[in-house]
C-alpha cells in the first residue's frame, strides 16, 4: 500500500471525531452520546491497486457524510460506525468483502465499488444476503437491480449530453478510446448512434486492457485520423500514461480537443495538472459548482482532510449516498432492507451539485456539466444540463 492509500485507509478507519473546525463552518451538534448500539455502515472500496487513484478517495467522502450525521445526533438515535474494506481492484476479493460486510459485520448497507466490474462481482452476494448497495459512480447502465440504487449518472444521462454538446462545438469527428471492459464499450454502444444522428462520423475506436500503460500505438491511430474530438473513457492509473504520452506526441489540451466521462477533479491530481489542462470532462458534479450546499460541502472537506485536497464526482455521489440512506431509514423508521428501499423511491437530497431525485428505477434524476481543465486541476463550467431523467436500458 502506498503513503497516499495507507493515509487514506487509517483515516477511514480511524474514530469518527467531529474537528471543532467542521463543527463551526457546518454549524452541526457537538458530539452527542447515543443510548442505543451503533449501527454498522460498509465502506467497500478499491484502497490499493490500479483503480485506487479514482477509487480511494471516495472512503473519506463518505467518512465525511458519516461525521456529519453522528454530529447531528445519528440516524434513528443510532451512531454510524463505518466498517472499511478493501476491494483491493480485484473483483473476487470485492465479493468476498462484501459477504464478510453482510454475514460477519451485519451492515445495514454498503457504500461501494467503482468499476462495473467489481459491482458485478458484488452483486450476486447482495442479493443472496438481502443486503442493500449504494453505487456512487458513473456507469454504463444495462442494470435495474432491486438491491441496488445508482447515485451517479448512469450512461445515457453523460454520453448524451456530451456528445450532442461537443458536434455543436467546431468539428463533428470523433475517435473513440477506453480501456477494455463494459463500461466504454457500452458508452461507445451509447456513442455510436448519437453522433451518427448529430451529423458526425467516427474515425477511430481502441481499447486498451485495464492498467496498460503503453498508448503510444492508440496516439499514432489518433494522429492518423486528426479527430476533431477524442471521446475517452480510459479509467484508473491508465489515465496517467495516456494523458502524459498525449501531451508528449503533441495532442496536448491546447492543440487537441479532448472530453472525458471518467476523469474528475481527483484523477487529475494523479495525472498531473499540466497533463489535463485544457482537456474537458463530463460530470454531474464539479467542485467549482457555485452554490451555498456546495460551498459548506468544499470548506468541510479541506477542514477535515486539508486545504490541497481536491474532490470530484464520484466523492459527492458518495457522499449524497450515505446521505440518502440516511434520509430513506428515517423516513421508513427501520434499517430493515425492503423498507428502506420502498421508502427511498422519489426521495430527494439538495446535495453539493444541486437537487437530486431518487426515481423508481432506482437512479437518480440529476443535471450533468461539462467543464474544461485549468491549469489548477479545477475545472470551469462549460456546460449545465437540465435535469435528465435516467435511461438505463436505452434502445441502441
Amino acid at each position: 500500500m502506498n503513503t497516499i492509500n495507507r493515509r487514506r485507509f487509517l483515516q477511514a478507519s480511524g474514530a469518527m471525531v467531529a474537528s471543532s473546525a467542521f463543527a463551526g463552518a457546518a454549524g452541526v451538534l457537538p458530539k452527542t452520546a447515543f443510548a442505543a448500539e451503533p449501527v454498522k455502515l460498509g465502506l467497500l472500496h478499491s484502497l490499493t491497486g490500479t483503480i485506487a487513484i479514482a477509487e480511494a478517495a471516495l472512503v473519506d467522502a463518505e467518512n465525511l457524510a458519516i461525521e456529519e450525521i453522528n454530529a447531528a445526533g445519528g440516524v434513528l438515535g443510532r451512531r454510524i460506525d463505518p466498517i472499511v474494506e478493501d476491494g483491493a481492484s480485484d473483483w473476487p476479493t470485492f465479493a468476498e468483502k462484501a459477504r464478510k460486510l453482510l454475514q460477519r459485520d451485519s451492515v445495514a448497507a454498503i457504500v461501494g465499488c467503482y468499476t462495473s466490474a467489481s459491482r458485478k462481482a458484488v452483486l450476486p452476494v447482495v442479493n443472496q444476503l438481502h443486503g442493500l448497495l449504494y453505487y456512487p459512480t458513473y456507469y454504463e447502465g444495462q442494470e435495474d437491480d432491486s438491491q441496488v440504487f445508482y447515485t451517479s449518472q448512469e450512461a445515457t444521462q453523460s454520453v448524451i449530453a456530451a456528445i450532442e454538446w461537443m458536434a455543436r462545438q467546431q468539428g463533428k469527428t470523433f475517435f473513440l478510446v477506453g480501456s477494455d471492459y463494459i463500461y466504454p464499450r457500452t458508452c461507445n454502444k451509447i456513442a455510436k448512434p448519437t453522433i451518427a444522428r448529430v451529423g458526425g462520423q467516427v474515425v477511430g475506436e481502441e481499447y486498451a486492457p485495464l492498467g496498460q500503460t503503453e498508448f503510444s500505438a492508440i496516439i499514432n491511430k489518433i494522429k492518423a485520423a486528426r479527430p476533431d474530438w477524442i471521446y475517452s473513457t480510459v479509467v484508473g492509473g491508465s489515465n496517467v500514461a495516456f494523458y502524459k504520452q498525449l501531451k508528449a506526441a503533441g495532442l496536448d489540451g491546447g492543440k487537441q480537443k479532448l472530453l472525458s466521462t471518467v476523469v474528475s477533479e481527483n484523477e487529475i491530481e494523479g495525472i498531473g495538472k499540466d497533463n489535463a489542462v485544457g482537456y474537458y470532462a463530463c460530470m454531474g458534479y464539479f467542485q467549482s459548482l457555485s452554490n451555498p450546499e456546495n460551498a459548506r460541502f468544499v470548506k468541510a472537506f479541506k477542514a477535515k482532510y486539508g486545504q490541497n485536497r481536491v474532490i470530484g464526482d464520484p466523492m459527492e455521489c458518495a457522499y449524497n449516498s450515505v446521505h440518502l440512506w440516511k434520509r430513506a431509514v428515517e423516513r421508513a423508521q427501520s434499517f430493515d432492507v425492503p423498507k428502506v428501499i420502498a421508502a427511498s423511491i422519489n426521495l430527494q437530497f439538495e446535495a453539493p451539485e444541486g437537487q437530486i431525485q431518487l426515481v423508481s428505477n432506482h437512479h437518480v434524476a440529476k443535471k450533468v456539466r461539462i467543464g474544461r481543465a485549468r491549469p489548477d486541476g479545477q475545472f470551469d463550467i462549460a456546460y449545465e444540463s437540465a435535469v435528465i431523467q435516467p435511461n438505463p436500458f436505452p434502445k441502441l
